[in-house]
């Protein structure tokens, strides 16, 4: 991939995608565009297990949007512009397997929304999130109210988006916005085991797993019972199921294929 703002590198089955825009990374039109090309071409990888996405630098994960590139908006541009986030970041939460953030400074706006379109959140002790939007008269648009509202419940979203407050990576952990919080120097480390945990399990399993919470928190639970089942069933028939059972009857690691 030949990308000006996102660089994307390998390391077996992990991929490291870095917004690399200075000074803070800010999700420009082109950076958001190349941030979905990234996945794209990704998703195409059989052999990737995990993602894990951070930003270039200590300073800011994604520090929001390029601000210089809103003032010509209109109604109808806003909706266009808000419409175009959306496909890039469902590019993001849809991408089949998990998706970690490694959240090494600041977090906010589209930054943030960003990092709420990811499966797992790792936060530096330094990182710092929010939504401002209000404070430019605007609101998240790239669907922030909506992943917000999800994570951290409505009443706790609302502040937040009503108030455009600050908060640090103690109470984004307290909220639930963040899984863990480790000191900055042992961000990647922290990252890289993770998804090196992830790597280790049955892929197939993991992406169904996935795919069942996804779909299944969209729906009643009753049909969320019935997709779980689905994925179940789909798990049952994979070599890796048969692999893991017996291994697990042997007493070994098992040695899961993917198949």
């Amino acid at each position: 991939m030949k990308l000006e703002f996102v660089k994307v590198s390998r390391d077996k089955g992990i991929a490291l995608v870095t917004i690399d825009r200075p000074p803070v990374n800010a999700l420009s039109f082109q950076t958001a565009g190349e941030v979905e090309e990234a996945f794209t071409e990704l998703a195409q990888d059989q052999a990737l297990r995990a993602v894990i996405v951070t930003g270039a630098g200590d300073r800011a994960f994604v520090a929001g949007a390029d601000i210089k590139e809103f003032p010509g908006l209109t109604r109808e541009v806003g909706i266009e512009m808000s419409r175009r986030g959306h496909a890039v970041l469902d590019r993001v939460a849809r991408f089949p397997r998990p998706v970690i953030a490694a959240v090494n400074g600041l977090c906010l706006g589209g930054g943030c929304e960003l990092a709420l379109a990811c499966d797992i959140r790792v936060a530096s002790d330094a990182a710092r999130f929010g939504q401002p939007e209000v404070s430019l008269g605007l609101i998240p648009g790239y669907g922030g109210t909506q992943r917000l509202a999800r994570l951290v419940g409505p009443a706790v979203a609302k502040e937040l988006l009503f108030t455009g407050r600050m908060i640090d990576a103690r109470e984004a952990l307290a909220i639930g916005l963040v899984n863990r919080v480790v000191p900055h120097a042992d961000l990647m480390a922290a990252c890289l085991e993770l998804a090196r945990t992830i790597e280790s399990k049955a892929p197939v399993a993991v992406s169904l797993a996935k795919a069942a919470v996804d779909e299944g928190v969209e729906v009643r639970l009753s049909n969320a019972l019935e997709i779980e089942a689905r994925c179940f069933g789909d798990a049952c028939a994979t070599e890796d199921m048969r692999e893991g059972v017996q291994a697990f009857i042997e007493k070994r690691k098992p040695e899961f294929t993917g198949k």
